[in-house]
């Protein structure tokens, strides 16, 4: 069953009533969806609520939130046949906690289950869980839980500098944000904000409009504010600029290779 609701200033209203929403936050089904929505009401923003494909598609910007297991939130998002709209989508897609691991490959949380779980496939990493072995000799606890400092990386794509994300506009290396999880994206060529815990891994990542962070912005005082606010300035064009830089990178990248090689 569709199921949609339009927040703004704390009330609810239906869709119908005032359907100018121009960020949509994906029903997942999970429990953080109020949260979420109540950090970017108080930034002002009108929020629709919503598993309608056809509002979903036709966002300004989206959120795809999550907490829980891989296995549960993936099988919400096949049971409501959401999994290949959210793969052709254009406009900014922000995944949140669980659901930026979404966005990745596989995710290694089996849930009980006696296979790896198959996620969106939209960001080319794999999720697994912290390195137990690392936690248990630095006497950290599994999860990860509290405020976490943030070291922006060089290599993110759609920059208005080599160093800064669009996403992370304003907001200072060795900020804090609050994270609670048990797993993690590795580093990569996708990272977009690392983090240190036992090991280091991905506190967000990125390609092209698609985007993620494992931490909570909702959770995370000014600096998490600061971040929804700069999502919520991004449109498709602004997402376009980042795909073509990435296709710069990777072609410039890709010629280097080249002549290197053609030099042995």
């Amino acid at each position: 069953m569709q199921q949609d609701t339009l927040l703004t200033a704390g009330q609810q209203l239906t869709a119908n009533e005032s359907p100018d929403a121009e960020t949509v936050i994906i029903d997942t089904g999970c429990a953080n969806l109020s949260s979420v929505r109540f950090a970017f009401e108080r930034l002002g923003a009108k929020v629709l609520v919503t598993d309608d494909k056809a509002k979903i598609k036709a966002a300004k910007r989206v959120v795809l939130p999550g907490v829980g297991t891989a296995g549960v939130a993936m099988a919400s998002l096949h049971e409501k046949g959401l999994v290949e709209l959210i793969q052709g989508l254009t406009q900014p897609v922000l995944g949140v906690c669980l659901g930026m691991q979404m966005l990745a490959a596989i995710s290694k949380e089996r849930g009980g289950k006696g296979q790896d779980c198959e996620c969106l496939g939209i960001i080319p990493t794999d999720i697994c869980e912290l390195d137990t072995q690392l936690l248990k000799a630095e006497s950290l606890p599994l999860p990860h839980m509290g405020w976490n400092q943030l070291k922006l990386t060089t290599n993110s794509q759609g920059a208005n500098s080599p160093n800064v994300h669009p996403l992370f506009a304003g907001i200072e290396d060795g900020s804090y944000v609050y994270f609670v999880h048990s797993y993690r994206a590795p580093l990569s060529e996708f990272t977009l904000a690392e983090c240190t815990y036992g090991e280091g891994f991905s506190a967000a990542i990125g390609k092209g409009n698609f985007m993620g962070v494992q931490f909570h912005p909702e959770k995370s005082a000014a600096v998490g504010a600061q971040i929804l606010r700069n999502f919520l300035q991004m449109d498709e064009l602004q997402m376009n600029e980042a795909l073509m830089n990435e296709a710069l990178q990777s072609s410039s990248a890709d010629g280097q290779a080249g002549a290197k090689k053609a030099d042995q």
